[in-house]
């Protein structure tokens, strides 16, 4: 395990304790090098999650991608971490209830972008523009006057 803050591979485990549902570990860490403590999770790993692309490939579902996508999203915003969290959480559930163990990223990008809405206006164009990949500023406009205009913006496909 890289320390997040220097990269020092050695690190010793302070504590660990069961996550209050069972399903994780959570374990406290401090690097040998800079003694900077920080948390990691372990999971059990079983049969991965799959997110269908929209040229039909399909990729392992990714908790971190999604979270990263969402920190760019919120560079600069007045956006708690704990809310990204959930987001992340809410998205995560919605794949693993899949019936099928696969969700399409137009369904996982349009969760992703109904909760981001909620909490942050700037947050969801930043993100809606990346994930629905505006080719112009016309694109861009039509979506901000839809959300001036208190309309759900359109759901591209």
């Amino acid at each position: 395990m890289k320390c997040p803050y220097c990269g020092f591979a050695q690190d010793r485990v302070v504590d660990s304790r069961e996550s209050k549902d069972a399903d994780s570990i959570r374990r406290r860490r401090e690097c040998e090098g800079c003694n900077k403590r920080f948390t990691t999770y372990e999971r059990i790993d079983e049969i991965p999650y799959m997110v269908v692309k929209k040229d039909g490939r399909r990729e392992k579902f990714d908790r971190q991608k999604v979270l990263s996508g969402l920190l760019h999203a919120c560079e600069k915003r007045p956006v708690a971490a704990v809310n990204l969290e959930r987001i992340v959480d809410e998205t995560e559930a919605y794949v693993v209830d899949s019936p099928e163990r696969e969700r399409t990223t137009n369904e996982v990008g349009e969760l992703i972008m109904s909760r981001l809405k909620e909490i942050d206006t700037v947050a969801y164009i930043r993100f809606a523009s990346v994930y629905r990949d505006f080719k112009d500023v016309r694109e861009f406009k039509e979506e901000l006057e839809e959300l001036l205009n208190g309309k759900d913006p359109k759901k591209r496909r």
